[in-house]
C-alpha cells in the first residue's frame, strides 16, 4: 500500500502548490542519494532541478552527511548574541575566499528571503550612517524573484507573488525584464542583442531622484522567473549607473552561487562586482537551511566602527551561523573544491546546451534559454491547449517516467546537480521530448 493512502495529508499548507489538486494525487519522495530521488512507489526518480536549485552536490553526499552528524553529536546550537562558536568564523572566512575581492563581512541567515531582506535593511543603515538618510528606496526588476519575506516580495518582480498581499514595502520601482523572443529566442548562454534595456535605470532614476534611491537589487540571470540570461554588457552598464549616482547594488546570487553557473558566483563569471550578493541554496547543498549575505568591507566599516561596546546593527536571527548548518556549509564547499565540481559545471555546460537546444523544433516550444547547468524551455499556446497546461502535462510525464523537472507556469526549469553525467542530460532531454511528442 502507498504511503500516502495511509498519511495525513490535511495539516500540511504546501508552498508553491496547488494544494487541493496536490492532495488528491500526491507525489512524495522518501529517499535521495546522488543524482536520484526514490518516491514513495519505489522508482528511482533522476532529479534534473537539484531539489530546488540546491543539492548542488547531489544529494545525502557522505562528506556532508557526516559532517551534520559529528557536528549535532557534539553542540546542537550556541547563542547568537553575544556569543559564537568557531565553525561560524571559518565558514565565513571560507565565503571570503570565494565572493569578489572586498566583499569579505558575512553576515549569516537561514534563507535566501533573509539574506535579502538583510542585504535591503543593511543597504538603508550604511547611508543613514553616511548622513543620507533619504536614500530609503529600492529598484529591481521585473520577473526577478528575491524571496517570500516583505521586503523580498515588495522588491519582487513576479505578479503572483505580490498581487494577494498589498503594498508592503513603498518606495519601490521595477527595470523591465530583458526578455524579447522576438530578438533573442533561442540563445545559447548572453543574447547579443538588449544592451540599451540598461539605459532604462537612468530613466527611473531621472523620475524618482536618484538621491533617493538606496540600491539597486537584481538577479544576474533571472532564476525562477525563467531563467533570463542578461544581454552581453548588460550588468556592466547597471554597475556603471549606480556608481555614478552613489547607489549601492546588490546581487541576488540565492540561484547562481556556487557553481550554478561555472563559478563560485556569477559575479565572477560577469567580471562584474556589485558592493552585496546574497546567497543560500548551494551553500549548504541544501542538506540544513542558511543563508548568508557578503558586503564589501566598507559598508562594514561604516556602520560598525562607532563607539565600543555598542551594538552597531540591529538586526539578526536565532539561528544566524548555526553550528550544525556552519558545519554543513563548511563541508559542502570542501567537497564543491575536492571534487572539482564548479569546473564540471563548466565541462558539462556545453553538453547540457546542445541537448537542451536539439529539442528547438518540437511542437509548442517558443524559445529555450540556458547558461551553465540552468535552462528553460518556454512553451506557447497552440491546438486550443494554453502554454500552462503544455508545460503542466509535460512535467508530469516527467515525472511518471522517472526524471523531475520543474514546472513553473509557461516554461520547465532545469538546473541539474554539479555532479551530472552527460548520459544523464540526454535521458532528462529525451524524456521532455517524449513528454512533447505525448501530447500530439
Amino acid at each position: 500500500m502507498k504511503q500516502s493512502n495511509t498519511l495525513n495529508l490535511d495539516n500540511f499548507w504546501i508552498p508553491f502548490t496547488a494544494n487541493k489538486a496536490f492532495k488528491e494525487e500526491p507525489r512524495l519522495l522518501v529517499e535521495a542519494e546522488g543524482m536520484f530521488y526514490k518516491s514513495e512507489d519505489d522508482r528511482q526518480i533522476l532529479d534534473g532541478i537539484a531539489g530546488l536549485w540546491c543539492c548542488n552536490a547531489g544529494h545525502c553526499h557522505p562528506h556532508i552527511v557526516k559532517a551534520v552528524q559529528d557536528q549535532i553529536a557534539t553542540m546542537d546550537y550556541a547563542t547568537a548574541f553575544n556569543m559564537s562558536h568557531p565553525k561560524a568564523f571559518q565558514l565565513a572566512e571560507k565565503i571570503s575566499e570565494l565572493t569578489p575581492k572586498g566583499l569579505d563581512r558575512i553576515f549569516f541567515g537561514n534563507s535566501g528571503s533573509e539574506a535579502v531582506d538583510t542585504a535591503l535593511k543593511v543597504a538603508v543603515a550604511y547611508h543613514v550612517s553616511r548622513g543620507e538618510g533619504q536614500r530609503t528606496r529600492f529598484i529591481s526588476r521585473e520577473k526577478g524573484y528575491h524571496g517570500v519575506n516583505v521586503g523580498g516580495t515588495s522588491v519582487g518582480g513576479i505578479p503572483t507573488n505580490r498581487k494577494s498581499f498589498g503594498a508592503l514595502l513603498s518606495g519601490t520601482d521595477h527595470l523591465p525584464h530583458t526578455w524579447n523572443p522576438k530578438e533573442m529566442a533561442f540563445s545559447k548562454g548572453q543574447p547579443t542583442w538588449g544592451l540599451h534595456l540598461a539605459e532604462e535605470l537612468e530613466s527611473i532614476l531621472t523620475l524618482q531622484d536618484a538621491s533617493t534611491i538606496a540600491g539597486v537589487i537584481i538577479e544576474p540571470v533571472v532564476g525562477s522567473g525563467g531563467v533570463i540570461v542578461p544581454p552581453e554588457g548588460y550588468l556592466e552598464r547597471i554597475r556603471e549607473i549606480c556608481d555614478k549616482h552613489g547607489i549601492l547594488l546588490i546581487f541576488d546570487e540565492v540561484i547562481t552561487g556556487f557553481g550554478r553557473i561555472g563559478h563560485a558566483f556569477a559575479a565572477e563569471r560577469f567580471n562584474v562586482t556589485p558592493d552585496i550578493i546574497t546567497m543560500a541554496k548551494g551553500l549548504t547543498g541544501a542538506a540544513i537551511p542558511m543563508s548568508a549575505t557578503a558586503f564589501k568591507t566598507e559598508i562594514y566599516d561604516e556602520i560598525v566602527n562607532g563607539p565600543d561596546s555598542v551594538i552597531e546593527l540591529f538586526h539578526g536571527y536565532t539561528y544566524s551561523g548555526h553550528p550544525v548548518a556552519a558545519a554543513a556549509g563548511l563541508a559542502t564547499l570542501e567537497v564543491y573544491e575536492n571534487e572539482g565540481l564548479f569546473d564540471n559545471s563548466l565541462k558539462m555546460e556545453p553538453i547540457f546546451q546542445d541537448s537542451l537546444h536539439s529539442l528547438k523544433d518540437e511542437k509548442y516550444i517558443i524559445d529555450i534559454r540556458n547558461i551553465g547547468l540552468m535552462g528553460a524551455i518556454h512553451f506557447g499556446s497552440e491546438d486550443d491547449k494554453t502554454a500552462v497546461e503544455v508545460a503542466s502535462k509535460v512535467f508530469k510525464y516527467c515525472y511518471e517516467n522517472n526524471v523531475l523537472v520543474r514546472f513553473s507556469g509557461e516554461f520547465i526549469v532545469l538546473s541539474p546537480a554539479l555532479i551530472v553525467e552527460e548520459e544523464q542530460i540526454k535521458l532528462i532531454t529525451e524524456t521532455i521530448r517524449q513528454g512533447i511528442q505525448s501530447l500530439n
